[in-house]
């Protein structure tokens, strides 16, 4: 009788280590993905060491095979098919057994960054709503082929390969807790587009920039402190912690093929390297790339927000609008007119659907050739003086500009470096010019002006825009 456990045991014990034996794979390779088109996509895991792996699709007749390291982990690219609603399986065999990835679609894939204006869902925070949340909800039966995963918030003092994460569709059940802005940047571009598009959320909400960089461009790029007491001492707050966000949330994505990333992060920044912000969020981007490849990088510059006094919120804007010149590839949308004046001391302005579409206008003309779209904020280009009177001129007007007076946020000084509210209109030169798209800025109590500024402030919502409605990027004259 005890032989013959003994030998029930050692058959259990034998399949245990086959069925072990067979190939794991990241939760973020799992069923229901999108796997980005057209493209060599990465697709990695784990195997018995030294084993052969072997990937076949149901797309192709190829056998792509690999060997697993000594620690057993392999990786590999096979070949996508252009985006298509039609579920694919992908199936992995090491000899000891295959593992099936079912229901995939071929689409494009976006990776949603940054903080909790990013983070934030359709169903919004506690006392922060997003604006026709019911509606949203409603009209998500309408969506096809739009899927996520949210990468779950976790810290780590050593980069991690694998989260806790699955896919799931952006249906009536699951578009609530969905990034609101990653939600209405996929519905756009996925409905005009007319394929699949998954986005995978890699986000914290109050995190820096620093929080995202990796421990070779800390220690190359900044001055930060990477032992454990430092980084704690350094950030009163888990959120505002270094290295540890992009170690824990961000590293379990980098071997992901994308199509590209959206990127909203900055508050917490201000007040903190505001002055170096842009470089710093250059540097995080070619660390990003390094993995990803150069694929395309657009941000949200942050909204109007009370941070008291002075204008450190004003100054990380213009470090973000300086960001477009250092970051290649890049794009900025403005955010400006998307606060409403009870929102002052609302860090998460409820107008989502804006934001995302922007985003998405920009990848539509930028990333995938649809140029008629208007997708550029108009900026300030530059300024002639006569007498007591500023002319501005803008580019990305597409044309001209969305009102011709009663325009607001306009702001003059003299030499004395004091600055009074203004009154702003149209200014119409020559007919054959073909930069009309001047604006007049006079102050009653500034005889000779040296500076201009348009709501270079922390809080100042503006009403000037472009053809395509976008507002004028906020901006000053001066550096004082």
């Amino acid at each position: 009788m005890n032989k013959r456990i003994l030998i029930f045991a050692a058959v259990v014990a034998a399949f245990g280590l086959k069925a072990q034996a067979k190939v794991r794979l990241p939760h973020l390779l799992s069923d229901g993905m999108v796997i980005q088109q057209n493209a060599d996509a990465h697709l990695w895991g784990w195997a018995t060491p030294k084993k052969t792996v072997t990937v076949t699709t149901s797309w192709s007749t190829e056998k792509v095979q690999t060997t697993a390291g000594k620690d057993g982990r392999f990786i590999l690219s096979v070949k996508t098919p252009a985006a298509s609603y039609t579920p694919l399986t992908i199936t992995f065999d090491d000899g000891d057994g295959a593992t099936t990835i079912k229901d995939v679609l071929a689409g494009d894939v976006w990776v949603c960054a940054g903080q909790s204006n990013m983070e934030m869902p359709v169903k919004g925070f506690g006392n922060c709503p997003v604006k026709d949340f019911n509606n949203v909800v409603a009209d998500a039966v309408n969506n096809k082929g739009l899927r996520w995963c949210k990468i779950p918030s976790v810290e780590s003092m050593r980069p991690l390969d694998d989260a806790n994460c699955r896919w799931r569709p952006s249906d009536m059940q699951n578009v609530s807790e969905e990034s609101a802005t990653g939600y209405f940047f996929g519905r756009m571009l996925s409905r005009s587009l007319q394929i699949p598009v998954g986005l995978i959320e890699a986000n914290k909400g109050g995190t820096r920039v620093e929080s995202w960089l990796n421990a070779a461009s800390l220690k190359k790029y900044t001055d930060e402190k990477l032992d454990s007491q430092s980084i704690v001492k350094n950030g009163k707050y888990d959120y505002l912690h270094t290295l540890t966000w992009g170690n824990g949330t961000f590293s379990p994505i980098l071997n992901t093929t994308i199509k590209g990333i959206i990127y909203y992060q900055g508050c917490s920044n201000v007040g903190y390297h505001t002055s170096d912000y842009a470089f710093r969020l250059s540097k995080l981007v070619e660390q990003w790339r390094s993995s990803f490849g150069d694929v395309p990088f657009y941000f949200v510059q942050i909204a109007p927000y009370d941070y008291g006094p002075g204008v450190e919120g004003a100054k990380l804007r213009e470090q973000q609008a300086k960001a477009m010149t250092l970051i290649p590839n890049s794009d900025m949308v403005c955010t400006n007119d998307l606060v409403y004046p009870y929102e002052k001391g609302q860090i998460h302005p409820q107008q989502k659907r804006q934001v995302g579409e922007r985003l998405a206008f920009v990848a539509l003309n930028h990333c995938y050739g649809f140029t008629n779209l208007y997708s550029d904020s108009p900026s300030f280009d530059k300024m002639e003086i006569s007498g007591d009177t500023c002319f501005i001129r803008l580019k990305n007007t597409y044309g001209g500009i969305s009102r011709y007076d009663g325009i607001e946020g306009f702001e003059v000084a003299g030499a004395d470096k004091v600055f009074h509210p203004a009154e702003a209109k149209h200014y119409w030169r020559e007919a054959n010019d073909p930069h009309n798209e001047w604006i007049q800025v006079i102050s009653k109590e500034v005889k000779a002006p040296v500076a201009v500024r348009y709501c270079f402030k922390n809080f100042q919502i503006g009403n000037l825009g472009n053809m395509g409605q976008l507002p004028l990027i906020p901006f000053r004259t001066d550096n004082w």
